[in-house]
């Protein structure tokens, strides 16, 4: 009996070392690949992006003493650059699904690393909204009186994702959009290529971003200039997973705030879990209101 305690006794920690031990190294093994860095750093280069232009989105809507359209432009031009500077020596920050396609088409990239970057940037941006909604969550509760708005005066859905305004239609704004981001690209390709005049080595990520800003100040009030499927869809399903409705992928067209685009001509509400008794709902038509759950050397950039 004591000889059998004393031998359980001696081998215990030795052998749960031996168990943990291999661990670590082979999770270092796991982010040493190329494509697991590189999904890596398109999932925190688009959260970065996400963040800073939700966030200032929100302000514009939600308070318009802290924000304005110009200051969506500067938050999310310069989310840009600072998710430029997270990933550019990594992945090359695309942050955006249409530069990574890009990318492919013209032979700068394996069509092979394409899933991996778009499910890098999805994730991140579907993080981010998820991000935004809690840091946001009482003021969004305060401004809508507890319902959650797709169209109307009171309508929140604008500060994740973009909508029509009252002039559009579904096809000119595929026009917009696509004018938009193939200006984008030519501007890219032209900040990046070194066989004709490009930005300063170490100035990419700024001059990007100052691009980014310039289109949203110049060309954005036709459709809030996503110009990017990663920075529209995913932050949309949030929405539709977080009470907003599935009227989030198909809200008409009505005046409305968020970066002066715009949605509908009846109001999609849901309703929001209250802490106060009553906040005044203003709508023109009957809305549709139903109860939900709370959610528990130079980079080589080709960014957004």
């Amino acid at each position: 009996m004591a000889l059998t305690l004393a031998a359980a006794s001696a081998h215990p920690p030795h052998s749960s070392r031996m168990v943990s031990e291999p661990v670590l190294p082979r999770i270092h093994a796991i982010l040493q690949k190329e494509s697991v860095r590189e999904f890596l750093a398109e999932f925190l280069s688009t959260y970065v992006m996400m963040v800073f232009g939700l966030g200032s989105v929100a302000h514009m809507v939600l308070d318009e003493k802290h924000g304005s359209y110009l200051g969506v432009n500067i938050g999310f031009g310069f989310g840009v650059t600072m998710g430029a500077h997270v990933a550019g020596n990594i992945s090359g920050a695309h942050m955006n699904a249409a530069v990574t396609f890009a990318s492919c088409a013209l032979g700068r990239m394996s069509w092979r690393k394409y899933p991996v970057y778009v499910l890098g940037q999805f994730l991140g941006s579907f993080t981010a909204a998820a991000t935004i909604y809690g840091l946001f969550y009482r003021a969004i509760l305060h401004f809508s009186g507890g319902e959650l708005a797709v169209t109307g005066p009171q309508a929140t859905a604008g500060i994740f994702a973009t909508y029509l305004p009252e002039h559009m239609t579904l096809w000119w704004g595929f026009l917009n959009e696509v004018v938009l981001t193939g200006m984008l690209q030519l501007c890219i390709l032209a900040i990046t290529d070194k066989e004709n005049n490009p930005a300063l080595p170490g100035t990419q990520a700024l001059v990007i971003g100052i691009l980014v800003t310039i289109i949203g100040a110049s060309l954005g009030m036709n459709t809030g200039y996503a110009i990017n499927p990663s920075r529209d869809l995913p932050p949309r399903f949030f929405t539709f997973i977080a009470g907003w409705g599935t009227e989030v992928f198909r809200a008409p067209r009505e005046s409305q705030g968020p970066e002066n685009s715009a949605v509908s001509e009846d109001h999609g509400l849901t309703a929001l879990p209250k802490t106060s008794s009553h906040f005044p709902v203003m709508s023109t038509n009957t809305p549709s209101v139903q109860p939900i759950a709370t959610l528990s050397d130079s980079m080589p950039l080709e960014s957004f």
